[in-house]
């Protein structure tokens, strides 16, 4: 169902009583941009924390322009989920001159991209539903209860400006400017002939520019000193004019004042609009599931309640605290059971899979008024349409872990223990050894003594690193620009000949160990803005570091070594398509890995990853 700001007021009780009636949500976003320049790209030894502030500097300038909310319900009686797709225009259209008027960065890639998919912008700017974030919110009810204070405590809107401010406490009168006189003259009489001789109610004056409105103000009060009342208005050209009113007594001035502020009210009401919908999200505590959606929720607590805060932890705090249950697809599908039997975690892709065995294709009906998607067609990368398909992996992949059970569950609910291990995990993009972020404890701290940090000529290609690598039992590289790398030992015990036969003076390269490039000049200022406090795991002094155990079986990405990219893969690539060899290197090892795997195992968080 497409909701924007024509049909927004007129639907929101029924997407409220949805999402309160819900056993779950999907959501998806749609952005005006991915990262900038100033944030940086996602690199592969990114922490958890040094990947959020990545993303807090390069993503919270763009702007989520469409959002997509899905509902699903159980029925009993049918044994199946029904859905309620929502999908959502939204735009920060400004409440007023006093209001936010928000700024925000394009990524050209990003908008070709959704031109190709049919995203239609002129809906979203012009019929998309404003919001205000609760701090912006609170100032300008603030700001409107002592514009309507100022009338109560002169009794009359006659020593008001059209501004809200008391004239009794200005310095007095505006003098007309001289090629301003023959203006207000002939306002002032237009106005005169409506009070004398018209029968009509209302007198609309032209449009005008604000100070030619206050010399109007101020003229007319001065005039006229009852029997008029005055209020600025917008027409649909945004242009602002002033309506006069004829009052027939003080009680009817107040009663037209109090009209006019309850209509500011419910202006200011509609304002905070699409926030309405994200607060009946966080207040109804469901589980709020979404594919690879860090950037989802970023973007939501950043644009929806308040500005992220510089401190990773505080970032964990206040995700809880919005949405106390989040699950991601992507993860899901990346972790045992699900790894050897998904070769794609793409949305799209993943749901395919899971339509043909070992998996079974879930019943889902979709409500009578939403029929606008199906699962064998529908316009991807729309929001609504991409938060539905989400959610239907969700349940398939909840429904497989059921089989594991002994009597085997043909219906695993999302309040079930099995789906409590996937339950705030956020998914970590191209980090091989950290597959997520864990929101609600300690995040994974693997040891990098194999991972060593190269720069190099610029003529120099990924061969030239293998082989610098190769008397050590190889090595896989990962591009960072043309002139560095990482490059991470397959033979982990090898790692002190490596620094004893490589690092030396008079090369034309330099190598660093991973925690020497972390801690140098270049190091802090390439993987986060900040240095992490001395109270953090990785700096204290002398504490034994927690290794990463590769045979551990429950936890882990696709493999010991990066999954082949998916989506947004560039910045994985060696630069000038050099990337052959790394992805071969990657193909060897994820199928040396799975030869070692035979068993099933399922999701169990092991003591050390």
């Amino acid at each position: 169902m497409e909701i924007t700001r024509k049909n927004f007021k007129q639907m929101l009780n029924f997407v409220t009583e949805s999402i309160n009636d819900a056993d779950f949500l999907s959501v998806d976003g749609e952005f005006t941009g991915l990262d900038a320049k100033n944030g940086g790209h996602a690199m592969p030894f990114d922490t958890p924390e040094v990947r959020y502030q990545r993303v807090r500097q390069g993503t919270c300038d763009f702007l989520l322009l469409q959002f997509g909310v899905c509902t699903f319900h159980y029925n009993e009686e049918k044994s199946l989920y029904k859905a309620r797709p929502f999908n959502f225009y939204i735009f920060p259209r400004p409440y007023s001159r006093s209001g936010p008027d928000v700024r925000f960065l394009c990524q050209s890639s990003s908008i070709e991209f959704l031109v190709s998919q049919g995203f239609d912008f002129n809906k979203a700017f012009k019929d998309g539903i404003s919001y205000l974030t609760p701090g912006d919110e609170a100032n300008l009810r603030e700001a409107l209860h002592q514009k309507h204070q100022q009338f109560s405590q002169f009794s009359s809107p006659a020593f008001v400006t059209p501004d809200g401010v008391s004239q009794g406490t200005s310095k007095g009168p505006v003098s007309i400017p001289d090629e301003q006189k023959e203006f207000i003259k002939e306002i002032c009489e237009k106005v005169s002939d409506f009070v004398e001789k018209s029968t009509e109610d209302k007198l609309s004056l032209p449009s005008c520019n604000g100070f030619q409105r206050k010399l109007i103000y101020q003229s007319l009060r001065a005039q006229f000193l009852s029997g008029i009342h005055l209020e600025t208005q917008t027409d649909e050209k945004k242009e602002r004019h002033i309506v006069v009113t004829r009052i027939k007594s003080e009680e009817d001035m107040k009663r037209r004042e109090a009209e006019k502020q309850a209509a500011e009210v419910t202006d200011l009401d509609n304002a905070v609009g699409f926030t309405k919908v994200i607060r009946t999200i966080s207040q109804s505590g469901k589980l709020v599931v979404g594919h690879n959606m860090m950037l989802d929720l970023i973007h939501i607590l950043h644009q929806f309640f308040y500005p992220l805060p510089e401190s990773y932890e505080e970032f964990k705090d206040m995700s809880m605290s919005a949405f106390p249950k989040l699950l991601d697809t992507k993860l899901m599908a990346s972790t045992s059971p699900f790894k050897d039997r998904i070769m794609n975690t793409g949305l799209s892709d993943l749901q395919k899979i899971l339509e043909f065995k070992p998996f079974q294709k879930p019943q889902v009906e979709i409500e009578e008024k939403f029929n606008k998607y199906t699962t064998e067609k529908g316009p991807l990368h729309e929001a609504g349409y991409d938060a539905y398909l989400t959610g239907i992996c969700f349940i398939c992949m909840s429904n497989f872990l059921g089989t594991f059970q002994n009597p085997s569950q043909n219906i695993v609910p999302p309040s079930s223990p099995l789906i409590q291990p996937f339950i705030n995990k956020l998914f970590l993009m191209r980090v091989h050894d950290i597959p997520y972020l864990n929101l609600a404890g300690k995040d994974l701290t693997p040891n990098r003594d194999h991972v060593f940090h190269l720069t190099f000529p610029k003529e120099w290609k990924t061969s030239d690193l293998i082989h610098l690598f190769s008397p050590f039992g190889g090595s896989q590289i990962f591009w960072l620009d043309d002139t560095s790398a990482f490059a991470s030992l397959y033979l982990k015990e090898e790692a002190q000949k490596v620094l004893q036969n490589l690092c030396k003076s008079g090369t034309v390269y330099t190598i660093k160990t991973y925690h020497q490039y972390q801690h140098s000049e270049s190091g802090n200022q390439a993987l986060s803005r900040k240095r992490p406090t001395p109270s953090t795991e990785n700096n204290v002094p002398n504490k034994k570091r927690k290794s990463l155990n590769v045979e551990a079986a429950p936890f882990v990405s696709r493999s010991i070594t990066p999954p082949i990219p998916e989506e947004n893969t560039e910045n994985m690539d060696e630069p000038n398509g050099k990337d052959a060899n790394n992805i071969k290197a990657m193909e060897t090892e994820s199928s040396n890995v799975k030869d070692k795997k035979k068993e099933e195992q399922m999701f169990v968080e092991p003591e050390v990853w």
